[in-house]
């Protein structure tokens, strides 16, 4: 270093060249600065990708989910209402009554079984 404030002469084989100690200083923090700043744009994308892929991977499981719910509901629907798990038809117990050209008595209001006696008790 010489005497002409801060100045110091670097000397290698085939290149000599005067560097301001100050300045040395001042590119190394400004080298940090630049690198730190480096490390947060990479860990603000790095952040924001893994934020959308969880939100894609959230939207994609909704929609799995949401099928395999529907074609569970779809597939026991089928099942009960045309698959073997119907019910099978029952025929009809309605009587018939036959064709007669007779005219058919009408009901009675009276009761066909007569109503139990509230005096009678069937305790022993």
């Amino acid at each position: 270093m010489d005497g002409r404030g801060g100045l110091c002469r670097i000397e290698s084989p085939g290149r000599a060249e005067e560097v301001d100690v100050a300045t040395r200083g001042r590119d190394r923090q400004t080298r940090e600065q630049r690198e730190r700043a480096r490390t947060y744009a990479a860990r603000v994308e790095l952040h924001q990708r893994q934020w959308r892929r969880r939100t894609r991977d959230n939207v994609i499981a909704l929609v799995v989910g949401l099928a395999v719910i529907l074609g569970a509901i779809g597939a026991q629907t089928a099942y009960f209402v045309a698959g073997p798990g119907a019910p099978e038809p029952a025929p009809s117990t309605t009587p018939t009554a036959p064709a007669t050209d007779a005219p058919s008595t009408p009901a009675t209001d009276a009761p066909a079984t007569p109503a139990p006696d509230a005096t009678e008790t069937t305790a022993p």
